[in-house]
Formats: C-alpha cells, structure tokens, sequence
C-alpha cells in the first residue's frame, strides 16, 4: 500500500513527503453503553489508513483519495469547504485545529486504506486520526493525544454530520498493540488491559453479514429515549442517578410499574452490559478467554432480545458459532447488521468457518466477508 501512495505522491507532486498511519477498531465488548455513560473496550486492528503527507508553502490543501482514484484542491478557510464528502475529513481535521489555535499551512497528500467500508470498524475514524496525528507533528503544535481525538469528532459532528461518541478516534489515537483499552465515557478515565488472543492458542475473527438494515437512525433514538425514561422514573427514589451506569437491577425493579415493558428490557440489557465489561476486563488480568466468550455471548443475547439490535442473519451467525464450539460471539457495533465478532479456538477455526460459509450462502444467497484481526498501535509516524 505504501508503495502505491509513494507512487502517486511522486507523480502529482514530483517530491516526497513522510508517512504516517491510524488504525480502524473493534470493540469487543459493551455496545449501546457509551451514552448510558458506561464503559467501551475497543482496541486498534491492523488495518488503517495511511498518508504520505507534505507542506507545499501555500495557503492550499492539494489532496488525493487513491481508493476513490479522486483528486481535491481546497483552502483552509470556512468558505473553502470542498464538496467531496471524502476531502471533508481532511478539511474538518484542519479547521478544528486551526480553531484550537494551531497555525497550519498548505500541504500535499495522498492516501489509502485497508479497513473495510461499512463492516462497523470505522474507516472515518483512522483517516482523521492520521491527519490530526500528522499535522500536529508535522507543524510542531504540541496538541496532546486526547485532544487529537476530540478533532476527530468534532470533524464527524461539524462537517460530515454525524453525531457520534468519542469511542473511535480514541481507540485510534490511543491503540496499543497486544492491549484493548477500557474507555469510561463519563469521565474519559481508561485503562490498558492485555489482550493477545494469539498467544493463548485463539483467532479474532469477524464475521461481515453483507447487509445494513434501514431501522438503524430511528431504533437508536427510539433506543436512547427508553433509556432517559428509565433514569428519570428512578431519579425520583435515587436523585444521584444521572446514568444507567449509576444503576443497579434493584433500583430497575422498584420502577418496574412505574416504566413500559419496553422500556423496562432496554435497561435491563444496559445495566448487565456495563458489568460484562468490567467482568471482561477481570478475565483478561487472569488470562481467561472462557470467560471472555461467555461474556461475548451474553451481549448477544442480550442485544437479540432485549435491546432488540440484531437481525436475522446476525442471529444465524451467532447460532452457527455456537454450534461450532466458538468460544465467544456476538453482533458487533449498533446492530441491525454489519459483523460478529468471533473468539475461535485455533483448532476451530477452519470447521467455523467452512460451515459459516456454506450455510450462510445456502440460506441467504449470498457469502459473508471474513476478517481476522490483530490488536495493533495507534495513529503514528511510519519510518
């Protein structure tokens, strides 16, 4: 890949320039917990994004997207906003420094990446961590690692028009080979835990459903709000609950008149889902991927039947995995499509994944896509 954007560096701006890289994520556990102020585990994967990055002593951003075959010119300014929706990620990057006081200059640049678009590993996220990570070297700015992701989403919410949460630009900033990192996104406290499935005799592998269900924005607000009613109806006994993280299941069951049915299952599976994390993070300090799956497969069930997230071919892969004897398996991201996440014993492997295949296809025409990935570093400066 480094050659391929060297290449082309090379032919549109007869110079070189350095090279710099940020990873896509996974989170292997705790989903929907992020805004019931709980806590996330991602880590960074070996797969990313990578740019070949130079100053060209003007006011101008000259910028090419080698997956896209795409070319963008653009200034720095607010009225100089480009069209392509993919250049918006570096132009958002560069204004949100530049609001934070940093003094950057006109630059030349090509890239391209290796994270699958649309399989929930966030693409979007390791493009602005590259060029945040980048530009902050590269100008001599001395912006700290948490704000570097911080330019990364308020570049998703101020100029690409999505509203997310800090999990994926920190876990591209932050990633730590060998490590996934448990992110409190109360009060952005993390922590470091080893995760080296390999080591153990295991493979991460996801398991790409090819399909995206269209219920996605309206479920997740419908989702948030069954949430918020749970805390306000609670708030009255216990005026110190701000979250459902403050929550325990006996404060869930003195409301449970008081709350719809619905509302009452949404809780339920939030409040289990923030402990599954901290009971994961307990396994992994002891080495027990056992555990580890077994946490994995709550989630699933959990999101299938109480946050009701999954879909039918997500659920299908999930049976499959445990037909197999994989150790651990669930949906991964907000749900109604997109990857499982599998934990498969080394001597499982092969059989999973066969069999996932065949019956699969057999039932819904068409193949999943497989990914196995590797716990890697985040946003840095390649030699």
């Amino acid at each position: 890949m480094k050659e391929k954007i060297s290449k082309k560096f090379e032919e549109l701006f007869n110079t070189t320039g350095a090279f710099y890289a940020s990873p896509g994520r996974i989170n292997l556990i705790g989903e929907h917990t992020d805004y019931n102020g709980g806590f996330v585990f991602p880590g960074a994967i070996d797969k990313g994004m990578i740019a070949e990055i130079k100053p060209n002593g003007t006011g101008k951003v000259r910028a090419f997207s080698i997956d896209l075959n795409d070319y963008a010119e653009f200034g720095l300014t607010e009225e100089d906003a480009p069209k392509a929706s993919w250049a918006r990620y570096i132009f958002g990057v560069c204004r949100e420094i530049i609001k934070r006081g940093g003094n950057i200059q006109g630059f030349d640049t090509t890239f391209a990446g290796d994270v699958p678009l649309g399989a929930g590993m966030s693409s979007s996220a390791a493009l602005e961590s590259t060029y945040a990570f980048a530009l902050n070297e590269i100008f001599e700015l001395n912006i700290d690692k948490f704000e570097l992701a911080k330019i990364g989403q308020a570049t998703e919410h101020n100029y690409c028009g999505v509203n997310c949460g800090i999990m994926d630009q920190f876990a591209s900033v932050f990633g730590k080979k060998g490590h996934l990192i448990r992110l409190d996104c109360r009060s952005l406290e993390y922590k470091y835990f080893p995760f080296d499935p390999e080591a153990a005799g295991y493979k991460l592998v996801l398991l790409d459903s090819v399909v995206k269900h269209e219920l996605a924005s309206s479920a997740y607000n419908k989702r948030r709000q069954s949430c918020e009613n749970v805390v306000a109806a609670i708030k009255r006994n216990h005026p110190e609950v701000e979250f459902l993280r403050d929550a325990t299941m006996e404060m869930l069951n003195e409301v449970k008149a008081d709350v719809s049915a619905e509302d009452y299952m949404r809780a339920e599976y939030v409040i289990e889902e923030i402990q599954r994390v901290l009971d994961v993070c307990d396994a992994l300090e002891k080495g027990d991927y056992e555990t580890v799956g077994e946490k994995m497969y709550g989630t699933h069930y959990g999101m299938s039947k109480l946050y009701e997230v999954s879909c039918e071919e997500l659920d299908f892969l999930n049976d499959i995995a445990k037909e197999c004897g994989v150790t651990g398996s669930r949906v991964m991201g907000g749900g109604f499509g997109g990857c499982t996440i599998n934990l498969v014993k080394e001597d499982k492997y092969d059989a999973f994944v066969a069999k996932a295949f065949a019956e699969y296809t057999k039932k819904f025409g068409h193949e999943p896509k497989l990914y196995n990935v590797v716990i890697s570093d985040g946003a840095r400066r390649l030699a």
